[in-house]
């Protein structure tokens, strides 16, 4: 099976950790979208798990470098937002569970 570009930037935003929370950022629902453009360039809209977040620049870096690493991408827009607010319930239960939120 064909790997695509979007699986590819899944993969790699499963290797970015918040530095205090032993998960990646994936699985603790900070990502709320990725959209894959015609030309490579990619747009992820996240969140932070506290808006004032001392991370959240250095996070933020690390995604967009990351997706510009991936061989067919042509540029990367990370994006942040807070709206909606993030929640415990946006994590995936294997997070909540690593984390003793179950």
């Amino acid at each position: 099976m064909e790997t695509t570009l979007r699986d590819q930037v899944e993969a790699a935003l499963h290797t970015v950790y918040d530095p205090e929370i032993p998960v990646n950022i994936f699985d603790l629902g900070l990502v709320y979208n990725i959209e894959i453009q015609d030309e490579g360039q990619v747009l992820v809209v996240m969140t932070l798990t506290a808006p004032g977040c001392p991370v959240a620049g250095s996070i933020m870096q690390e995604v967009n470098d990351k997706i510009l690493a991936i061989e067919g991408v042509t540029g990367a827009d990370v994006r942040l937002t807070f709206d909606p607010p993030w929640t415990k319930e946006m994590m995936t239960e294997e997070a909540r569970l690593e984390l003793g939120f179950m």
